[in-house]
C-alpha cells in the first residue's frame, strides 16, 4: 500500500481456491530475511485457512494425562501462523436490511496492538482498515469499462476478463502516473524504475520466457500452495510386480 504496487488480479468466485491462489501470490513476492507482509482483510471466511495453508507451519500439540496420571493418545499436529505475521480483519455488522450498523476491527494473527503500530509505521493511517482497497476498487471500476455495474461492455467469458484485467494492471504499475506518490507510478515507487512508461515502451518491452521458466514457476506456485503437514507426509511406496 506504500507504493500502491498491485501484485495480482484474480476473476472467480470468492472460494478457498481463490483465496490460496491470491495468498501464493503474495508470498511469492515475499523476500527472504525481510518481515513477513501485513494483511489487512474483510470479513471473508476462506482467508484464515487460505494464509495458514501458505504461510502456516506445523504445531505439534502436547499429550494430556489423565486422572492416573497417564499419557493419553497422540494429538494431530495442526498449522499456526509462523512467528512474525499479522493480521487484522475489519467486520461490517449490518441489520436484516443489509444497511450498515457499525464497523468492527479484530486480529486474526498476532496482536491488534502490534498490528495498529506497524499501520502506523507504514503511515496508512491509525487503526485496521481497508481503506486503501476499497478505493482502488473504485479506480478499477472507473478504468476498465468491463467491471461496471451497468454496461455493454461486460465479457462473456472469464478468461477475456482475466486478461483485460492482468493488462490493465501493467498499465497501472508502470505507465499510469498517481497523485498520492507525487506523480511517480508505483514501480518508480517501489524502485523498478526510473521514469515513466509510454504505452509503447510497454508494448514493445520483451516479456517471453521460455518453457523451463514456466514450469519453475508452476512448481513454485505448487510449493507455496502445499500446506506443510501435506509436506511432511511421507509418500506411500506402491508395491511394483
Amino acid at each position: 500500500m506504500t507504493s500502491r504496487f498491485m501484485l495480482d488480479l484474480f476473476v472467480g468466485p470468492r472460494t478457498l481456491e481463490s483465496a490460496a491462489l491470491l495468498v501464493a501470490a503474495v508470498a511469492a513476492c515475499c523476500v527472504a530475511g525481510q518481515p513477513l507482509p501485513l494483511f489487512l482483510l474483510d470479513n471473508h471466511l476462506p482467508y484464515p485457512a487460505a494464509i495458514l495453508q501458505v504461510f502456516g507451519v506445523v504445531c505439534h500439540r502436547r499429550r494430556r494425562r489423565d486422572r492416573r496420571g497417564r499419557f493419553g493418545k497422540f494429538r494431530h499436529p495442526r498449522l499456526k501462523p509462523p512467528p512474525g505475521l499479522l493480521a487484522g480483519v475489519v467486520c461490517k455488522v449490518r441489520d436484516a436490511s443489509g444497511n450498515l450498523l457499525r464497523v468492527r476491527t479484530r486480529a486474526l494473527f498476532g496482536r491488534l496492538k502490534t498490528i495498529r503500530r506497524r499501520i502506523r509505521q507504514l503511515r496508512i493511517g491509525r487503526q485496521v482498515n481497508t481503506a486503501h482497497i476499497e478505493r482502488f476498487n473504485g479506480t478499477a471500476r472507473g478504468h476498465v469499462a468491463r467491471l461496471g455495474r451497468r454496461t455493454r461492455n461486460g465479457s462473456r467469458l472469464p478468461v477475456a476478463l482475466q486478461w483485460a484485467l492482468w493488462l490493465w494492471r501493467d498499465l497501472y504499475n508502470w505507465v499510469r502516473p498517481h497523485a498520492a506518490l507525487a506523480g511517480r507510478s508505483p514501480a518508480m515507487a517501489l524502485g523498478l524504475a526510473e521514469e515513466l512508461w509510454t504505452v509503447q515502451r510497454y508494448v514493445n518491452h520483451p516479456v517471453h520466457v521460455s518453457d523451463l521458466q514456466r514450469e519453475l514457476w508452476a512448481e513454485q506456485r505448487e510449493l507455496l500452495l502445499k500446506p506443510a503437514l501435506d509436506a511432511r507426509k511421507r509418500k506411500k511406496v506402491l508395491p511394483t510386480s
